[in-house]
């Protein structure tokens, strides 16, 4: 008679992760991004208008916020500088955290975001004195621009399921657009009537695009996991789950 075979206990034994699917640890690379990240890519731009708005109804009549700078406004030159000063160094502080926790870019672009942080701090830090700029807050100063200009090409992905807007074409294109604001930025500063004007909408346009980025990568998710996303078309992928465009 022959033996009865025995049930293998290791194939049929069933593991943790089996019983629990989401209690598998995800690749870094993988994880969601926190709540926390979000708040400060939203907070960043919040405390630059803010500051800006709240600094300028503060100054004499005589105070241009078309033609003078937010760094007008930080100056030692400037009537109660700390209100500018003060929302700078949350800016700054701000974009070192979204650099930190936005864990779903490339390690070039997140370090990129904590220069432009650094450099924030550092335009905060170094306040115009009252005869005009000094070296180390132009340095700063160039520096946030510089690093906030290329940071788009940086966070580009070629993976046809990632969001349209961190795309190649996209990335190009919003790239193009800083370009033509720094431009126009550098121009003004050689004589032109709009400096303020220019600093502002460039200043607020790079300090958008890290929420951008942090709420399209976090819609992504969403709808990869068959939640759908108003505004957001999705295409099948061979191999992938669906994901937002």
């Amino acid at each position: 008679m022959s033996q009865l075979a025995r049930p293998d206990l290791a194939r049929g034994q069933i593991t943790p992760d089996q019983r629990h699917p989401g209690a598998a640890q995800l690749p870094a690379e993988n994880q969601p991004i926190p709540a926390w990240t979000v708040a400060s890519a939203a907070l960043a731009p919040a405390l630059l208008v803010g500051g800006w708005l709240i600094a300028g109804a503060l100054q004499p009549p005589s105070y241009s916020p078309m033609q003078q700078t937010m760094s007008d406004l930080a100056g030692q030159a400037a009537t109660d500088p700390w209100v500018m000063t003060v929302a700078l160094f949350g800016v700054g502080g701000c974009q070192l955290a979204t650099g930190i926790g936005l864990t779903r870019i490339q390690m070039p672009a997140r370090l990129l975001l904590i220069v432009a942080g650094l450099s924030t701090v550092g335009v905060a830090a170094s306040p115009e004195a009252a005869t005009g700029a000094t070296p180390r807050h132009l340095l700063f100063a160039v520096s946030c621009v510089v690093a906030t200009l290329v940071w788009p090409t940086f966070v580009m992905q070629r993976d046809p399921a990632q969001p349209r807007v961190l795309s190649i074409y996209g990335s190009l294109l919003v790239t193009a657009i800083f370009a033509a604001l720094s431009a126009w930025l550098l121009i003004t500063t050689q004589g032109g009537g709009d400096l303020g004007l220019a600093e502002r909408l460039t200043s607020l346009a790079q300090g958008l695009w890290p929420l951008v980025v942090v709420l399209a990568i976090r819609q992504a998710d969403i709808g990869s996991q068959g939640v759908p996303v108003p505004g957001w078309r999705t295409r099948a992928v061979r191999g992938r789950p669906r994901r937002p465009l």
